[in-house]
């Protein structure tokens, strides 16, 4: 799955739009390393998004086409 796709299922950004844009301004990295909009994520992938105050670093447990929006919270696990 996409990563911009990943990020809007996840519910970690709300539109696929803004999660494309964080993605070309390099504010999301994939294990470490600046990652595309089309990078293909997998599981026990690790990402930062930097887009507030604090940056976000979360492991990929699953990934999935659709997620339930009690469900989405499921996908990853925050690390610190």
């Amino acid at each position: 799955m996409r990563l911009d796709k990943f990020l809007k299922v996840s519910r970690l950004i709300k539109r696929r739009t803004v999660a494309n844009e964080a993605c070309d301004a390099g504010r999301v990295s994939v294990n470490g390393k600046p990652a595309r909009a089309s990078y293909e994520v997998k599981e026990g992938d690790v990402l930062e998004i930097s887009l507030g105050q604090k940056p976000v670093k979360v492991r990929i447990v699953t990934v999935a086409e659709h997620a339930a929006k009690d469900a989405a919270s499921d996908l990853y696990t925050v690390l610190d």
